[in-house]
């Protein structure tokens, strides 16, 4: 027995009918800041870096942490991203008195562009403060024969970048002799690490975001070859000095997540400045930062 009622005719043709567009509902409203608390961890991260290296150090490291982290949170208010003050993490018993200062930030970026302007100006902001306060605090700093303080004092690698200050400021001297760093000095050169830590192309970190800003899905392989060139190079060497920041990154991941629009492209000029924050990168890395 075969049905032969009449079938009802379709009330739109095949080709009016459209696949609804993906909506992304906006990000959650930011919540009520507690200002007394970044204004404590602050003021706490003070005390912590005068005991480690006094109020010139003190001044000059917080000052490029400060542009830094402003530089993040300025940006991201401009993309309408919420955004928190800086958090600082004062730690009397580290090298520089503190583990560093970070921004809580919404995960909701727009798209690449805005992702790629975020990440970008926490790096150039600090850099713009720690070249001159580097090379003022080298033009203080003292040269003495090598070895004068052995066993006293910590061996600090030179990126470039410091190598080309401390040879504008006192030009080239010889083979058997050591840079006395001034407070201002050591804290551009903290700046400078710092601004290179957080150039590694890597997860969450700044380099982690501008890299996928750059090469979006590919970003994946730069991170994994980044990472597995320090982890070998810590095992060949037997240095360890990469070892802690290894393992926060492999706790919170090395994968990069997707903004909100992957498809919008970046454009030459921040390819070109990407480019740039690359050449940043290698100036300011040392392999081997501290020697003991």
């Amino acid at each position: 027995m075969s049905d032969r009622r009449p079938q009802q005719p379709f009330l739109f043709s095949p080709e009016e009918i459209r696949v609804p567009e993906p909506i992304f509902l906006p990000p959650p409203p930011p919540r009520r800041q507690r200002v007394w608390l970044h204004l404590l961890l602050f003021l706490l991260t003070v005390g912590s870096t005068v005991i480690v290296g006094g109020w010139v150090f003190s001044a000059g490291l917080l000052s490029i942490l400060l542009a830094h982290e402003f530089g993040h949170y300025f940006a991201a208010r401009w993309y309408r991203v919420p955004a928190s003050f800086p958090y600082f993490i004062p730690f009397p018993f580290s090298l520089f008195g503190t583990l560093g200062a970070f921004i809580r930030m919404s995960p909701w970026i727009p798209n690449r562009r805005a992702l790629f302007d975020i990440a970008a100006a926490g790096p150039l902001a600090g850099l713009v403060l720690a070249i001159p306060l580097s090379y003022i605090g080298i033009s203080f700093s003292r040269i003495v024969s090598a070895g004068s303080f052995q066993g006293r004092g910590i061996s600090l690698g030179e990126p470039f970048l410091f190598q080309f200050l401390g040879w504008l400021a006192h030009g080239s001297v010889g083979n058997n002799t050591d840079l006395l760093l001034h407070p201002l000095a050591f804290a551009g050169w903290a700046g400078m690490f710092v601004t290179a830590l957080n150039l590694l192309p890597i997860g969450q970190l700044d380099g982690g975001h501008i890299s996928y800003a750059l090469f979006s899905a590919r970003s994946r392989l730069v991170a994994q070859t980044m990472f597995g060139s320090l982890a070998l190079y810590s095992l060949a060497r037997q240095n360890f000095t990469w070892l802690p920041l290894l393992l926060l990154l492999l706790f919170f991941g090395i994968r990069h997540p997707h903004s909100m629009d992957d498809a919008l492209p970046l454009g030459r000029n921040r390819q070109a400045l990407g480019a740039l924050l690359a050449a940043i990168f290698i100036l300011c890395f040392s392999l081997v930062p501290i020697k003991i």
